[in-house]
């Protein structure tokens, strides 16, 4: 019995180790420096080399405590090293809803399923992945909302420090050109991304900052 008991706690001690080593992102969202919601992402990793993310996103617009405006969006991926595997995201922006779904075919390719009909996509894929530096290497990536192959050009801008969990942190702004709207990301030098702020409908600022 007490063999059982301590297999038993070797296992939860390694499988919370496990857990303790997942990369987690947690964001509070502003608005014009107002807080409107948050976005969450975690990562894990298999043993056959998949990574898995899941994405969390909770946006709530008030004006005068009334809510006028509402933005969710949940997705699933799985990555092989930086080549994105299979996406099921689904989003409510402001009361339109999309699917984004991609998957392996038999021939090796990339399915995509999309509000803007179906395609067989080849090579190696990268959505908005921001919590990957890698990303910094494309010039298309997956927009998980719209299904859009968008084209991208990347710039090193100026180094600042950012708010990360309520303290300052030293980090890099890159700017993302081609997008809908500007669009700039915040890593550390070694790699960790710390915050995003993107120009919105009616010129509006939303930021990310890690809480």
């Amino acid at each position: 019995m007490k063999r059982v008991i301590l297999a038993c706690a070797l296992a939860l001690a390694w499988h919370a180790h496990v857990l303790a080593q997942e990369p987690l992102w947690r964001f509070t969202v502003y608005l014009d420096d107002e807080p409107i919601g948050t976005h969450d992402f975690t990562t894990t990793s298999g043993p056959d080399g998949i990574r898995s993310l899941r994405s969390d996103a909770d946006f709530r617009v008030r004006i005068l405590g009334v809510p006028v405006y509402r933005y969710q969006h949940r997705a699933q991926e799985q990555w092989r090293g930086n080549c994105l595997q299979a996406l099921d995201a689904q989003t409510d922006d402001g009361g339109e809803r999309s699917r984004v779904q991609l998957h392996k075919d038999d021939r090796g390719g990339l399915q995509l399923r999309s509000p803007q009909g179906g395609a067989r996509l080849s090579g190696c894929i990268m959505s908005f992945a921001y919590w990957n530096p890698a990303l910094r290497t494309q010039t298309t990536l997956l927009n998980a909302q719209t299904g859009a192959m968008e084209q991208v050009r990347w710039e090193r801008m100026e180094s600042a420090p950012i708010a990360a969990h309520g303290e300052p942190v030293d980090a890099v702004r890159w700017r993302v050109s081609g997008t809908k709207q500007p669009l700039d990301v915040w890593w550390t030098e070694d790699g960790r991304w710390v915050g995003l702020d993107a120009t919105v409908r009616g010129g509006r600022r939303l930021s990310y900052r890690l809480r």
